[in-house]
């Protein structure tokens, strides 16, 4: 009866390690199905604010020429060559503001989409599972040599 007791734990830890073997592969698969999960939601975020991005852009450039045409306009009313002289700096100082603006926005969306960005770090246990593997072999080696 003494000989049986290191195989029954032998055999125990064969199951213990069994199990913690097919645990660690249904959490790797998990992992994985959280991951493209993740990911898909992160492609659609930048999906939306590429598109958010690209409508900003043309809502500023309409106002942009719009503001330019008007201003034309005004300066051509009141008898100011548009292209000449303090009309050409008013209208030079318009596609700068609309510049930097758009500047701004660019910095916006490129700081959104590195906030989406997930860890690098994020564990899968694998290792883990592995020394806990290893813990139940040194526990049926050492009642083995007892």
């Amino acid at each position: 009866m003494a000989q049986l007791a290191p195989i029954v734990t032998l055999a125990a830890t064969g199951a213990s390690i069994y199990a913690q073997t097919q645990e660690a592969e249904r959490q790797k698969k998990n992992a994985r199905t959280q991951q493209e999960n993740a990911a898909a939601q992160q492609a659609a975020q930048r999906q939306v604010l590429a598109v958010q991005a690209a409508q900003d852009t043309a809502e500023r450039q309409a106002a942009l020429e719009r503001g330019i045409a008007s201003a034309r306009a005004r300066l051509a009313a009141g008898g100011v060559n548009p292209n000449d002289g303090s009309a050409a700096a008013l209208t030079e100082g318009l596609r700068s503001t609309a510049a930097a603006a758009q500047a701004s926005d660019d910095a916006t969306y490129a700081a959104r989409l590195t906030a989406g960005r997930r860890s690098l770090l994020n564990q899968d246990s694998s290792i883990l599972n592995w020394a806990r593997a290893g813990q139940g072999l040194g526990r049926v080696a050492r009642s083995l040599l007892d």
